[in-house]
């Protein structure tokens, strides 16, 4: 059975790749600041406290691992743009110093794979309309996407004679189910359109939380070949508050006038032709219609 080891695995992305894994039959040990409750995975997994700094036991939390998926992010808590908050050589100590660290002690440890969760927000503000293409070049105007591009480029170079192989995914923003004992990324905008408060319009790329797990795993599985060292864009749906709350509105009985349609023609949507060359397939507009429906009746 393959061991992996999931950094943040019970935060709101690093929880799907978890379930993912272990419903495919790998054996998960996660790491990250506080125990997650017994009941919050399908299966057990093992538990290692482990902070995202330097100074942290990196390899004795891979021991007896095989691969490493990196989803841990420390920032200001609901913030990842803006994230470093007034602490930004703190921010870069955390997620460019300690991740380097980590992905080097899994080198040294032998292990074979490596998936590092990286964003959309590396690309920066390209040209209006520009479609996102992982060959393009990166102009990040954020210290979120700064130090995503930082790591990519870094962990590049560890696929030239390290043995380890090593991935990155940019990812853009995740819907789903929310943490135990926390709210989804919606829970205000569908409350706002409930109670009839006015609600701007708005687009943005989306991808559900099972499909970013859904890419994790086919990288991890693909041929080493067609993933040493290369970027992939996970993304599914340009999503609008007007569609989005058409659907709060099908699933509640709500006549709340619904905000105007964005025009979404300067909007950068991201091409993901490079991961689905590797069977990667995600769930669309019925997965974001049922997982709405869900979440507004929840």
């Amino acid at each position: 059975m393959t061991r992996v080891l999931v950094t943040g695995g019970s935060g709101a992305v690093g929880r799907f790749i978890v379930d993912e894994l272990l419903e495919h039959g790998y054996e998960v040990t996660i790491t990250g600041r506080n125990e997650p409750a017994p009941s919050g995975f399908r299966a057990p997994v093992r538990f290692v406290p482990l902070p995202l700094d330097p100074k942290a036991p990196f390899a004795d939390a891979l021991n007896g691992c095989d691969m490493l998926v990196h989803a841990a992010f420390s920032h200001v808590e609901g913030r990842y743009r803006g994230g470093e908050g007034d602490d930004v050589t703190g921010f870069w100590r955390s997620n460019f110093l300690a991740t380097l660290l980590l992905i080097n002690a899994a080198a040294k440890a032998g292990m074979k794979r490596a998936v590092f969760l990286s964003s959309r927000a590396a690309y920066g503000k390209p040209a209006p309309g520009a479609t996102l293409v992982e060959t393009m070049s990166a102009h990040p105007d954020t210290h979120y996407g700064a130090v995503k591009l930082a790591c990519e480029r870094h962990l590049e170079s560890l696929n030239r004679g390290s043995g380890l192989v090593v991935t990155s995914l940019r990812v853009t923003g995740v819907f789903g189910s929310a943490i135990p004992g926390g709210d989804h990324k919606w829970r205000k905008l569908f409350a706002d359109y409930l109670d009839g408060q006015p609600v701007a319009s708005r687009c943005g790329t989306e991808v559900h939380g099972r499909d970013v797990a859904g890419a994790v795993r086919c990288v991890l599985e693909a041929d080493e070949s067609d993933v040493a060292g290369e970027v992939f864009n996970v993304s599914d749906l340009l999503v609008d508050h007007h569609e989005l709350l058409a659907i709060v509105a099908e699933s509640t009985g709500c006549n709340h006038p619904l905000p105007a349609k964005t025009d979404s023609a300067s909007y950068n949507v991201m091409d993901t032709t490079k991961l689905r060359k590797l069977g990667w397939r995600p769930g669309g507009i019925d997965q974001l219609r049922s997982e709405v429906a869900a979440l507004v009746t929840a």
